[in-house]
């Protein structure tokens, strides 16, 4: 039985708990519910959690331990000369293993027995049913798919018959402990409880998860390139060592990408705050209900559209016309009618990235803004102050601390953002300070090194750990310093 049939028998299971649970509690208060501790729909969800989360529970279990289990017993079956081999090698048999078996499912038993015969043609007929492989199996590898096939069918047997029998004994046991006096709501709200806290965890954990998985690499690569040339070197060069450099390993340093991220960050805020905020003005004071109604979410419409359609927009209109047109200007100017502006460059990313944060800006500054309270207008207003002059020297004032914090929160955006910098302002790592040359960002070269054959022993690798972590304390740091500016200047309104 597969997952999703399994659950799906589970959920059933659990229904029908909650609707036995539910009958016996009506049946035990026999038209008076006052005789009961609790509702009857909580005796019901007691009788459908016990159902429920006992299967749930081996089933997560299951699928945790079971490939671990069956990959060490299809290994164990392995040659000796195979076992010999490197672990990594081993892996990649194992790998093409897997691969077979799901192709033998494909295929009848006489078919399969055929396959054992000749190495080229399983490869071969595998193939044309949608299963390529890199090269010719060997015996071994037929014979471990076959195992494979074997042990995955019993062990999902297994978990069924015992997920489908656990379910209905948790459902049974529940059913029974139904009396009158039985503090059902309590112990629904408990199961509820802990359920909250396993939810409000998993962001925590996996926060933890994170830090701790790039902190582990960044550490392998900071043992092979020591961290003061890492964070203060001023030559990004990770493939080739420059000349005359003794390192086969090139240079990592941090200051170009870093000094491209902030750079086209900033540009991107310059476009970004002015527009975001000004609509934000406008929607909050000046715009009706039904304008309001209508330009709100259409400007919010921007911030669902793939961060990839922007730097396409970024590769083929915007970055052609600002280079067509400081041709134009330059040609009118000089009389040489030659680009100043390349297509890739810092002014083109930063212009595209300040359009997508546009909605950023306004959405968090109109909802600080509209939460100003309206005495505050109204007073304003009452003593003569024109509208203009009560939102420059009330309103805006009243909300600055919350339009700074929203503001750093999204320069954190700016800071992260890839695909816009990958097609619109290059890959070239590069000081300079001139916006209309390309530059690159810490994000690019973190999609550049993880890119193609993977080997996590060289720097070249594990040098986007180190990229990665460093971008992460980059943004917790404005998070960070955002949140505080909001706490520490909030006002309390009654």
């Amino acid at each position: 039985m597969s997952i999703s049939l399994l659950l799906l028998v589970v959920a059933v299971i659990g229904v029908a708990g909650y609707l036995a649970g539910s009958w016996r509690a009506n049946a035990l208060a026999g038209g008076k519910l006052s005789s009961l501790h609790s509702r009857p729909g909580y005796y019901g969800s007691f009788v459908a959690i016990w159902s429920v989360l006992p299967a749930i529970a081996i089933v997560l279990v299951w699928i945790t331990a079971s490939p671990i289990y069956i990959s060490s017993a299809v290994r164990g079956g392995f040659p000796d000369e195979v076992k010999a081999e490197p672990q990594a090698t081993q892996n990649l048999n194992y790998n093409m293993i897997g691969a077979i078996a799901r192709g033998f499912k494909l295929l009848s038993a006489e078919e399969r027995d055929a396959l054992f015969k000749d190495g080229a043609a399983a490869r071969e007929v595998l193939g044309s049913k949608g299963v390529p492989l890199a090269a010719a199996p060997t015996p071994y590898m037929l014979t471990a798919a076959e195992d494979l096939n074997r042990r995955t069918t019993a062990s999902n047997m297994f978990v069924s018959i015992l997920a489908v029998v656990a379910a209905l004994a948790g459902g049974v046991f529940a059913y029974r402990s139904i009396v009158p006096k039985f503090r059902a709501r309590n112990r629904v709200e408990g199961v509820m409880l802990v359920g909250l806290i396993v939810a409000s965890s998993i962001a925590i954990l996996t926060t933890i998860g994170i830090v701790a998985s790039m902190a582990t690499e960044a550490i392998s690569f900071f043992n092979m390139v020591p961290a003061w040339e890492f964070f203060f070197g001023t030559t990004w060069d990770p493939r080739f060592a420059a000349a005359g450099a003794t390192d086969s390993s090139g240079q990592f340093g941090l200051i170009p990408l870093l000094a491209g991220t902030l750079y086209i960050g900033f540009v991107a805020m310059l476009v970004a705050v002015p527009v975001g905020l000004f609509a934000a003005i406008y929607m909050s004071e000046y715009a009706s209900r039904h304008v309001r109604s209508v330009a709100k979410p259409l400007l919010e419409v921007l911030a669902g559209i793939p961060t990839i359609v922007y730097g396409f927009f970024a590769l083929v209109t915007v970055g052609p016309f600002l280079r067509d047109i400081s041709a134009q200007l330059s040609g009118l100017v000089t009389g040489n009618y030659s680009s100043f502006i390349q297509a890739q460059s810092v002014l083109t990313a930063g212009f595209v990235m300040g359009i997508m944060l546009i909605p950023y800006v306004s959405s968090l500054s109109d909802d600080i803004i509209t939460a100003v309270p309206r005495a505050l207008r109204d007073g304003s207003l009452g003593l003569g102050a024109t509208r203009s002059e009560t939102i420059k020297r009330v309103i805006l004032p009243a909300a600055l601390p919350g339009i700074v914090g929203a503001l750093l929160m999204t320069a954190s955006r700016a800071v992260g953002e890839t695909m816009i910098v990958v097609l619109a302002a290059g890959v070239a790592a590069r000081m300079q300070l001139n916006p209309f040359e390309p530059m690159t960002t810490v994000t690019v070269k973190i999609v550049n090194q993880l890119t193609g054959d993977l080997e996590f022993t060289s720097p070249q690798t594990l040098v986007a750990f180190a990229l990665g972590i460093t971008l992460f304390v980059i943004t917790l740091c404005l998070n960070i310093y955002a949140l505080y500016i909001v706490r520490k200047y909030r006002e309390q309104y009654e």
